[in-house]
């Protein structure tokens, strides 16, 4: 190897084993070099025993899959490019044409448009239903019902369901079902972050995350998984992540690598700087109801006492629909430490206004606007003169 190009690629030098450092080594590849034939034909990566292509896992990534599977009291992981790509693997890991799709009326909206969208075209139909109330659930599960979303709490209304009560209407149809398919039941578990319960403590089958939230804290990664205790779920889901081409990248699976270690002290940290600014709020002028699972009064607060230990960072404040909303916009953008985006779980507070009315098929007991409120990591009483202010501005 005289030239010098060929003798850097393919230089002798390896670094002495035995390095060890608090944070993982990152690795990238597309290519993985096997060291002989018989281990290109044989290697295996389904079960993390050996790395084929980088799409398909490297240590960094097998690492990651493994300590989410950890935190969220599961066995198996897959991760996705975002919560809403790991929404959709578990849409299209098992449903078929034919299939139905169950889904909360007060679900993660994205997730909702998957399924008029796409689903739809590929000929599987869905439905929603009342999360607050099992017995509607079971009225409407057919026997072309092949998935069963849930999420606790609600998006942007913060109801939280009886999760053990809906798993069992699940059950019941199941066990009635002998030689045919199952019915699957998977939970959006972004807000719970495998902190505030277990979910399958509770019964769920597959438990989804976008990592994007608490998992990361930096509100500068984007990222999903989904987790199992099921063989035979988890490999679904494998095969269905291989023919996607689903992957996630090495400087993205080291963010959220390196948010793991602080995440149950910042979700505690917000948890109890939302419970104060949600309990504040719910006395103001301008306010008729704060939606927070934490406080009595809102729905399925009896559910969250018996079910959860923590909650997460989210509260949403229904105003007097004697205020238009020209003027809750107004408040919004009054606010100046609560800034207007979306996600949650990062460092900086943020907030928006949503139309319910818009994103239901069932009524909304209110007239009045509602605003969202994601509490970040300043302190507690700097957001409070921020939120007074701009009720100030709300109520003139």
């Amino acid at each position: 190897m005289s030239d010098l190009s060929t003798r850097l690629i393919h230089h002798p030098y390896r670094a002495p084993e035995g390095f060890e450092a608090v944070p993982p080594g990152v690795f990238k590849a597309s290519t993985v070099v096997f060291p002989s034939v018989q281990a290109l034909r044989t290697q295996e990566w389904k079960d993390k025993s050996g790395y084929t292509y980088g799409l398909h896992g490297t240590p960094t990534t097998f690492t990651l899959e493994e300590r989410i599977a950890t935190i969220e009291g599961g066995r198996l992981c897959v991760l996705a490019p975002s919560g809403l790509s790991a929404v959709a693997l578990v849409d299209m890991a098992f449903l078929r044409q034919g299939d139905e799709v169950l889904l909360p009326d007060n679900a993660y909206g994205p997730g909702k448009s998957f399924a008029a969208g796409e689903l739809a075209a590929w000929g599987i139909t869905h439905r929603y239903y009342d999360p607050m109330n099992p017995a509607d659930l079971a009225e409407r599960i057919s026997p072309a019902t092949r998935l069963v979303w849930l999420e606790a709490p609600g998006s942007i209304t913060l109801e939280f369901p009886d999760l053990p009560a809906l798993v069992a209407v699940v059950g019941q149809a199941n066990d009635g079902r002998a030689g045919s398919r199952p019915i699957v039941t998977a939970l959006d578990n972004t807000w719970g972050a495998g902190i505030a319960f277990n979910a399958f403590e509770l019964g769920v089958d597959v438990s989804m995350q976008a990592l994007t939230k608490y998992p990361s804290g930096g509100a500068d990664v984007l990222m999903g998984s989904v987790v199992t205790r099921d063989e035979a779920l988890h490999q679904q889901l494998l095969l269905c992540h291989m023919r996607l081409g689903l992957g996630v990248g090495a400087n993205d699976a080291e963010l959220v690598l390196r948010g793991l270690p602080s995440m149950a002290l910042r979700y505690h940290a917000q948890d109890a700087a939302t419970r104060a600014l949600a309990q504040w709020m719910g006395h103001q002028p301008g306010v008729v109801q704060v939606l927070h699972p934490a406080l009595d009064g809102s729905p399925g607060h009896d559910h969250f006492v018996r079910d959860a230990r923590a909650a997460a960072c989210l509260f949403s404040a229904v105003f007097d629909p004697s205020i238009p909303q020209e003027r809750v916009d107004a408040f919004c953008d009054a606010l100046q430490l609560f800034r207007l985006g979306w996600s949650w779980a990062g460092p900086i507070s943020l907030c928006a206004p949503y139309d319910v009315r818009a994103m239901r098929t069932t009524p909304w007991p209110h007239a009045g606007g509602l605003v969202r409120f994601a509490v970040g990591l300043e302190a507690a009483d700097d957001l409070r003169a921020d939120l007074a202010q701009a009720l100030a501005v709300l109520n003139a």
